[in-house]
């Protein structure tokens, strides 16, 4: 097992290790990527338009409920984490990344009892067959377990990227397979939910494994008894865990409730169409998902190791490359979008063309927006991305109501606003804050200014 690579490394690398970091993560999940687009033809056709549709709003309904109750416990291990790589203090940082097991262990909790009031209690306002209810709920439970924060956080501030690809891809190599059997077997919702949620928790147990494998010379188990300690060790880790996890509660808001609402204005099918279309852009936004996980650790090496003027460099030139890549996305959506979806789906999916192409354009401005995040992170300033995320839901929520008369292309439209709203909040708060660094003492790891909540 290599060592993990720590800040001591010269500055200049930091490009290299953000083209390396971000080469691993689109070999990991452009295999994966091209296991889903299989499997989510094998769902679409073998299911059905409605039946797609029940599938589609069960498992949004759950990806939205573990990011609201779950805590985005990664960015932890990677913010608190980053001075104790460095200085390999690796006690400590077993110390912390127990802290956050046990965290994410107390949100898989809470979200459990979230789930049974949302099913037991909600049901109807979803649009789901009763029949599906009981499986739902279980499957959003399996869900919340299966959910791989601070793991991740582990090997990503360890700089092991490469690991987490080859454990991420047990996910869609085992839909695929399961996908394939039951088409074979006799495709059902029930079963299709059964199988993902088996994969999932299994694929969680190989994360933590790798995982805790890779903390050198400090025993996890011994650390987890002493979680007070590391509490104490990282002051302002509780503020940071409610900005970040709000954050990400905001970002489910954003990325789910529009499924759910097409839902309940338009119906089961409507939803199903829109899924899938909705499917295909995210794939095209997963870029800049993977370019924010492998700038994420940079961006804090960074604000640690360089100078004020090599940070802002550095940001600069990623907001370039990104800023291409998401006018890229845009052409390729407008260009060949719609065959796609008529491709993976069928002809009862081909309608969705339309819809794709403002999905799209929220992609791109979310790719164009990759850095700003981190930066606000980094810099202390947890609390302003939080604030972004919060307009843009605001204005998805007012665009939401003044278009879903459209259907689901005036919702999609409203998606799109939102996204600009977050590109531009966010990049005139993260512009601000790296204009500021030199009048200002830089942070130190694990320690925000008052003025960051």
């Amino acid at each position: 097992m290599s060592a993990p690579e720590t800040l001591s490394q010269p500055a200049h690398s930091t490009a290299r290790r953000i083209l390396r970091n971000t080469a691993w993560l689109l070999g990991g999940k452009g295999f994966g990527g091209l296991c889903s687009i299989i499997y989510l033809a094998i769902l679409s056709r073998s299911l059905g338009v409605k039946h797609f549709g029940h599938f589609s709003l069960i498992f949004g309904t759950a990806q939205a409920l573990v990011a609201i109750a779950g805590f985005q416990t990664w960015q932890s291990v990677v913010r608190y984490g980053a001075s104790y790589v460095h200085d390999k203090d690796w006690l400590r940082f077993a110390r912390l990344s127990m802290l956050c097991g046990l965290i994410d262990a107390a949100g898989s909790v809470l979200g459990c009892g979230i789930a049974v009031i949302v099913f037991l209690g909600f049901a109807d306002l979803l649009s789901l067959n009763p029949a599906y209810v009981t499986m739902a709920l279980v499957f959003n439970c399996a869900l919340m377990w299966g959910r791989v924060s601070a793991p991740t956080g582990i090997m990503r501030a360890l700089n092991r990227f490469d690991m987490a690809v080859y454990v991420e891809a047990v996910v869609p190599v085992g839909r695929l397979f399961a996908a394939a059997f039951i088409w074979w077997y006799g495709p059902s919702v029930e079963l299709f939910l059964f199988a993902w949620a088996a994969i999932d928790i299994a694929s969680a147990m190989a994360y933590w494994v790798m995982a805790l494998r890779l903390i050198p010379g400090s025993s996890p188990f011994a650390a987890l008894r002493q979680w007070r300690s590391a509490w104490k060790e990282n002051p302002g880790i509780g503020q940071f865990l409610l900005a970040t996890s709000g954050s990400s509660t905001l970002d489910a808001v954003y990325k789910q409730g529009p499924l759910l609402a097409v839902g309940y204005f338009l119906g089961t099918k409507a939803a199903g169409i829109y899924r899938l279309a909705d499917q295909l852009a995210q794939g095209f936004s997963k870029l800049s998902t993977l370019i924010a996980r492998a700038i994420y650790p940079e961006v804090n090496r960074a604000r640690v190791a360089d100078s004020a003027q090599q940070f802002g460099r550095m940001v600069k030139r990623i907001n370039q490359v990104a800023g291409i890549a998401g006018g890229i996305v845009v052409v390729v959506a407008i260009a060949i979008g719609g065959k796609l979806l008529g491709l993976i789906g069928g002809e009862a999916f081909a309608q969705g063309g339309a819809v794709l192409v403002p999905l799209a354009i929220a992609a791109s401005f979310g790719l164009a927006s990759v850095a700003f995040e981190p930066v606000l992170h980094a810099t202390g300033r947890a609390r302003l991305a939080l604030v972004g995320r919060v307009l843009s839901v605001l204005a998805l929520a007012v665009a939401v109501v003044g278009l879903n008369h459209f259907g689901a292309i005036g919702i999609a439209w409203a998606v799109c606003c939102a996204a600009a709203t977050n590109y531009a909040a966010l990049g005139i708060m993260a512009w601000r804050a790296l204009g500021r660094m030199p009048h200002e003492d830089a942070p130190a790891v694990g320690e925000l200014p008052p003025e960051a909540y």
